[in-house]
């Protein structure tokens, strides 16, 4: 539905002093973020960290107490409806338990600006590859967790997005479902879909990402090499280092 994409699409997200608090609590502090299209952009970080909250900010559906986060350079809260029908989110929470399960995918490709006409279609094509087919006509309540997050999957990928934010997609899912979801990341990517996902698993991150950052106290406070070797070692070092630093500084 997107067509091709514009020359101004090399950058879908650009996050400058991104800051989001709640009462005392800073979820997310001053934080600086690019993801590219074409790139898979992985951030990890202990429970805690602030990535949930990150990518709501980047989803638009909270807005920021400071600084800012962009989508092809418009503001991402409050953005059109235009820029949100390029986006493709699991972790929103847009779940309706009464409706079957290709209802709920349709609904979202027509709420996403695909046309009657193509929405079913496409629907059922995203409830067949993520094996959903025999649960097409149920109701997404009877799901079981893995299958509810296949069916969020599909709901975010029916309608072609530009950018797809997937905050921690396989915490469900069967190894059968991480091989596929493995799979479908590597196509987006191919076809210069922006993807930016949040995991707490390092190993299969780093099969799929062109870089990795870590977040920590709201803050990306460092880098991991995709390509890199006990990468869980070199993850706990810099995540240790930030909050030595930030012990310090509080003295």
């Amino acid at each position: 539905m997107n067509g091709r994409r514009r020359s101004d699409d090399a950058l879908a997200v650009e996050a400058a002093g991104l800051t989001r608090a709640f009462g005392a609590t800073v979820a997310v502090d001053r934080l600086y973020l690019h993801v590219a299209a074409g790139q898979v952009h992985a951030l990890v970080g202990l429970n805690g960290a602030g990535k949930s909250t990150l990518m709501r900010l980047v989803a638009g559906l909270l807005r920021p107490a400071a600084g800012s986060v962009r989508l092809w350079g418009v503001p991402a809260w409050r953005a059109p409806a235009a820029v949100r029908a390029r986006i493709g989110l699991v972790g929103g929470g847009r779940m309706y338990p009464e409706l079957t399960v290709l209802e709920q995918v349709t609904w979202s490709a027509r709420l996403h600006g695909c046309p009657r006409s193509v929405a079913k279609r496409r629907a059922t094509e995203q409830i067949d590859r993520l094996a959903l087919g025999q649960w097409a006509s149920k109701p997404a309540r009877v799901l079981s967790s893995g299958n509810q997050q296949r069916l969020a999957l599909a709901s975010a990928l029916v309608h072609a997005p530009d950018l797809v934010i997937l905050d921690e997609p396989t915490s469900a899912l069967d190894p059968a479902g991480v091989i596929e979801l493995r799979r479908i990341i590597t196509e987006l990517a191919d076809r210069g879909v922006a993807v930016f996902v949040s995991s707490h698993h390092l190993d299969e991150v780093a099969r799929l990402a062109s870089v990795i950052s870590v977040l920590h106290d709201g803050r990306i406070v460092g880098t991991l090499p995709p390509s890199g070797v006990d990468l869980e070692r070199q993850f706990f070092t810099i995540v240790e280092a930030a909050a030595t630093s930030s012990a310090a500084a509080a003295r």
